[in-house]
């Protein structure tokens, strides 16, 4: 396992505490309890059936949980919904982008936010240089920020939504809530590369990143921790150095841990 650097968690931003949750008589989210703090890449991994997507549906709050806490920055709340959980810091960036293809760079970073010149035309000047300011900030070179979405690579596409995600999750917050479901899918490895970069850029820049995936090499070299979930349990919940990438697949898959280190369900640190 290859070295990881591990920054000194700042402040705690997340705090989830036995989140549960129902669809009818199927229990997809057992108590599930996990903190994140700021400048840390927190990993999320398990099977299909997981519960991760509902996990992380309940803090972005388009998902309402049957029970547990969930503290942003020591503001607990039962439920979210999706502009408080915004307002709070967070944003997601989920496998479909959301971009809008016909439109170019910046118009997507600054959708629903653009800003304005004489109180109603859209200042596209600023808007465009801002943009450029922001996507340099993240280390993000695109071919301009008037390319149109449609023109972008698959790994262009995804950093451009995470760049849009950060934007809202910094929005009035020191240190914003990013989270990424499986943001490298079907990407080769210099796109992935170039997302991976990305996201490590956040992780320096303070910010606490919700790292969901289903590649476990990815993870094992960028996640700080790492939480694997099975059938709606939280398994383990550790520093990735901790853990070896064998004992996370036995633990996803169901079989015996292969190490009596492992074996051990293990709380936040």
């Amino acid at each position: 396992m290859s070295a990881l650097t591990l920054h000194d968690p700042m402040e705690q931003v997340l705090e989830i505490q036995a989140l549960s949750k129902n669809f009818g008589r199927v229990e997809v989210l057992k108590g599930i309890s996990l903190s994140l703090s700021s400048g840390e890449i927190l990993a999320i991994v398990g099977d299909n059936g997981a519960g991760k997507s509902t996990l992380i549906k309940c803090v972005t709050g388009t998902i309402t949980p049957d029970g547990g806490i969930i503290s942003l920055r020591g503001k607990e709340f039962l439920s979210l919904s999706p502009r408080k959980s915004m307002e709070e810091g967070v944003s997601a960036v989920y496998q479909d982008l959301a971009l809008v293809e016909d439109l170019d760079v910046a118009t997507n970073l600054f959708l629903g936010a653009e800003p304005l010149k004489a109180g109603f035309l859209v200042d596209r000047g600023r808007m465009h240089s801002e943009a450029a300011r922001r996507l340099k900030e993240l280390g993000i070179d695109l071919p301009s920020t008037r390319a149109r979405i449609a023109d972008l690579s698959g790994g262009q596409r995804q950093a451009v939504a995470i760049a849009r995600a950060v934007m809202q999750a910094s929005a009035g917050k020191d240190a914003g809530i990013v989270i990424l479901d499986e943001p490298t899918a079907a990407m080769g490895v210099r796109e992935s590369e170039l997302v991976l970069g990305i996201i490590r850029g956040l992780r320096e820049k303070k910010m606490a990143v919700l790292f969901v995936s289903h590649n476990l090499p990815q993870v094992f070299r960028i996640a700080d921790r790492i939480c694997v979930l099975r059938s709606g349990m939280k398994l383990w919940c550790g520093k990735t150095r901790d853990i070896s990438l064998q004992d996370v697949i036995a633990m996803m898959s169901g079989a015996p841990p292969l190490t009596a280190e492992s074996a051990e369900v293990a709380g936040d640190e």
